[in-house]
């Protein structure tokens, strides 16, 4: 028997690449007789993280199923991939947002969606779906999203973008645990897919803790709110921290695959979405300069940095339990480093950029001596911008005697042809003497200088310096001779920045990564197996720092770290450059 469904035709050429949906993609319905068990209900699920991983039976997947399941990536017959005149624009979608009432939801995630709406890459039928324990009603929420907006947002506030997006925006009050609250937000969002024709488009913010993403899958999977349809999509993101350990981060992945395809799963991470991180592809692959020197040949280490000039402030329920090893060097700053390291994709679709930076981070390994390659700290009450201030052990909420790292550093070697033997030296940490990320590649010294010691006393090693926040842009440091009648060499910078060689502003990370979600776009989202691996890389270091029974190094606020760190690089003949 055959059952006539309703399917789509696309146009397209063997040229072009199927693209996301986009506000401009027409779609032409025609009546196509498929056979009864390739209807939609009928599909079988797709396989489990178990079964991926190898511990479990993996289904016969038919070209079929594969067919039905991507079956809304099409192409617009009348756009030019490379054309850039038009932007490309999220088509009409729904986005809702659990822990709306968070400071991550206030200072970024609104302000990121109305910022998007201001520069018109979101489609008139857009809804915004706040839910929370809070007792508001839809217009309550609207004025924390408006007061939001106004304080947080990049671009200017204009009330006609306002008001366009306030007839999407709706609110559901409830917790986790109740029935019923899923049920309203299962009717708002079908009620927006009706008034705002959003088609059954809908993307899932998980701006909560990890503990309550199963209570959320499960209460969503009840309550038939990822039902797939033909021609829809559901999406689901969550943030950082991804576990807090390899065993966590895989029973965490278990629980979101039970109702979510591997494509449809987004994890944020925000330094990825920054405009200077991906700046550094285009800096090295676009430029035929830095190729011939971006190996063991010329560098002779790479130091990665992101310090902060700020303490724990009321975080202490959160970061106490995890520290900073496992909330920045996990993701933000392991990432950076397969980024660094990786080798030139043959393109920047999503697969062949994940598959390079895959390559690097299962060949990068601390060194077996923790005690010699990691250093921890913890910062005292010192002196911060002028004034003093409190220690960790000092801030509210903090356990007396607790053993987490507020400094982290850690060299790292990467076993391939490209690397072998230049150390990568990670280090994050909080209350630096200023706020800074980069990542600088420090390159051997030149094996014969004519000119005598005296004549080079003050130049130091050529470097090249990413710099990704807070003064974005690139510096190349090298000698040059001092003018005057002597041969004297000095170090010199030339300098590269962001504010002075463009016009425009860049947009924050979120902009980029909630327009890539709605899009679905992957390549700026780690996937599963790079977290996996990520683990594999901290977690013996941090077993080691759990079995030491005595307290983190102390250095006060305001200076660059314990001299466990210092000592760290001199034992390999270097020093961390002074951001």
């Amino acid at each position: 028997m055959m059952r006539g469904l309703v399917s789509a035709t696309y146009a397209f050429t063997t040229s072009q690449k199927r693209a996301p949906e986009d506000a401009a993609t027409e779609l032409t319905a025609t009546r196509t007789p498929f056979p009864d068990e390739f209807a939609p209900g009928s599909l079988p699920r797709w396989r489990s993280a178990a079964q991926r991983r190898g511990r479990g039976p993996i289904p016969p997947t038919t070209a079929a199923e594969i067919g039905w399941a991507t079956m809304n990536s099409y192409v617009n017959p009348l756009r030019d991939p490379q054309d850039r005149r038009l932007p490309r624009i999220a088509g009409p979608c729904v986005l809702v947002i659990f822990g709306v009432t968070g400071d991550l939801s206030r200072k970024k995630l609104m302000p990121a969606v109305y910022d998007l709406a201001n520069r018109g890459m979101l489609p008139p039928g857009f809804g915004l779906v706040g839910f929370a324990r809070r007792d508001w009603a839809d217009q309550d929420f609207a004025q924390v999203v408006h007061d939001a907006v106004k304080e947080n947002a990049r671009t200017p506030f204009r009330e006609e973008v306002w008001e366009q997006l306030l007839e999407g925006i709706r609110f559901v009050p409830g917790t986790f645990d109740d029935d019923q609250s899923f049920e309203r937000l299962r009717d708002t969002i079908r009620d927006l897919d009706t008034a705002r024709g959003t088609g059954g488009n809908h993307a899932f913010y998980l701006s909560i803790p990890p503990s309550s993403f199963e209570q959320v899958m499960t209460q969503l999977r009840r309550h038939g709110m990822t039902e797939r349809h033909e021609g829809n999509w559901n999406r689901v993101v969550i943030e950082k921290p991804f576990g807090h350990d390899l065993e966590s981060a895989r029973e965490l992945d278990d629980v979101v695959s039970v109702l979510f395809e591997p494509h449809e799963v987004f994890r944020i991470d925000h330094y990825l979405g920054k405009e200077t991180v991906q700046n550094m592809l285009a800096l090295r692959f676009a430029n035929q300069m830095f190729e011939p020197i971006w190996n063991n040949h010329y560098v002779s280490h790479v130091e990665i940095t992101m310090a902060e000039d700020i303490g724990i402030g009321g975080r202490a329920g959160y970061f106490d339990g995890i520290g900073i090893a496992r909330d920045v060097i996990q993701n933000h700053l392991l990432q950076l480093l397969a980024l660094t390291a990786m080798e030139e994709p043959t393109s920047f679709e999503a697969g062949q950029l994940r598959a390079e930076k895959k390559k690097v981070l299962a060949a990068a390994r601390v060194p077996d001596r923790y005690d010699l390659h990691t250093a921890r700290g913890q910062y005292a009450a010192g002196w911060q911008g002028g004034r003093p201030v409190i220690g960790y052990l000092e801030e509210d909420g903090v356990p007396e005697g607790s053993t987490t790292e507020t400094y982290a550093a850690m060299r790292v070697d990467i076993d391939n042809r490209r690397w072998a033997g230049v150390p990568f030296y990670l280090r994050s940490a909080k209350r630096m003497p200023r706020r800074v990320t980069e990542v600088a590649l420090s390159f051997k010294r030149a094996p014969h200088l004519p000119f005598t010691a005296t004549d080079t006393e003050e130049l130091g090693t050529n470097a090249l310096v990413m710099r990704i926040q807070p003064d974005e842009g690139v510096t190349l440091r090298f000698g040059a001779k001092v003018p005057g009648t002597q041969m004297e060499i000095r170090e010199v910078s030339m300098d590269f920045g962001y504010g002075g060689s463009f016009t425009e502003s860049s947009p924050e990370a979120y902009e980029r990564l909630i327009l890539d979600v709605l899009l679905g776009d992957p390549p700026l989202f780690p996937q599963q197996e790079e977290v996996e691996l990520s683990w594999k890389i901290l977690d013996p270091v941090i077993e080691y720092w759990a079995s030491l029974k005595q307290q983190p190094e102390q250095y006060a606020s305001g200076t660059w770290g314990p001299a466990s760190g210092r000592e760290m690089l001199a034992r390999d003949g270097f020093s961390w450059r002074r951001p």
